[in-house]
């Protein structure tokens, strides 16, 4: 029996939409990395980009659990001395909501350029509008 690998130009790709309203951050990001990857579905490979596009709205209404709104930091380096800086959660989520999503989702994604290719298939809106209505998504409900 042979093996089925997918190839890119024969894939069907749909569009989701998740709600982010009371999902905790963690778990939402990593049901959508799965999503983005494509192993949702059967003909899963590896090393093609097999995923499809998701939107997510409402991310300024993602949540995280216990006191890692407080204790847990964003870094960021600039590489030269002494230019560490940290943000803790609470303050990240009330000023870009959106950016934080999307690093949560970003650090579990393949590292290199198909990880990069695949991380294009993700909009994040920070209310509940999206601009992509054009292209019929279906609701995705995520436990």
């Amino acid at each position: 029996m042979k093996t089925y690998m997918a190839k890119g130009e024969t894939l069907e790709r749909k569009w989701y939409v998740v709600d982010a309203t009371g999902m905790v951050l963690g778990r939402l990001s990593t049901q959508v990395a799965s999503i983005l990857r494509g192993k949702h579905k059967p003909i899963f490979t590896p090393h093609v980009d097999t995923g499809d596009h998701v939107i997510i709205i409402n991310a300024d209404k993602v949540v995280l659990t216990g006191k890692k709104l407080d204790k847990k930091m964003y870094y960021t380096h600039s590489e030269f001395p002494g230019s560490l800086r940290e943000t803790p959660y609470r303050e990240l989520l009330a000023k870009k909501p959106e950016f934080a999503v999307y690093e949560s989702i970003r650090r579990m994604m393949p590292k290199g350029p198909l990880g990069r290719k695949m991380l294009k298939k993700v909009r994040i809106y920070r209310g509940p509008n999206h601009e992509q209505a054009a292209q019929m998504p279906e609701t995705l409900v995520l436990k």
